[in-house]
């Protein structure tokens, strides 16, 4: 049974951290491309920031919104992902969720809600 675990969201004041974490299980992670994504209230689901598979280097790619300000890194030994969240803004205020994707595979976890307010 696929499973994709977000944890680490929470209340944060603006200019603060946090760090979510993503825990696989029931795929073979390491050849998965692993993406964050976002949804705030009335907009649409964002692609945050993404890591190819281990086989492809484990490159990230990021929103230009969080360009600077966010790292994506993967623990191929403990099927997980993770997201470093600096500086953050009002605006990442968010349900953030993770995904699995490999060829026609496509898993999403429910999601970690990230509020950033004072």
């Amino acid at each position: 049974q696929v499973q994709l675990v977000e944890s680490g969201g929470g209340l944060v004041q603006p200019g603060g951290s946090l760090r979510l974490s993503c825990a696989a299980s029931g795929f073979t992670f390491s050849r998965y491309y692993m993406n964050w994504y976002r949804q705030a209230p009335g907009k649409e689901r964002e692609l945050v920031a993404s890591i190819t598979s281990a086989s492809a280097g484990g490159s990230t790619n990021y929103a230009d919104s969080v360009k600077g300000r966010f790292t994506i890194s993967r623990d191929n030994t403990k099927n997980t992902v993770y997201l470093q969240m600096n500086s953050l803004k009002p605006e990442d205020t968010a349900v953030y969720l993770c995904n699995a994707r490999r060829g026609q595979y496509d898993y999403w976890g429910q999601g970690t809600q990230v509020t950033v307010s004072s």
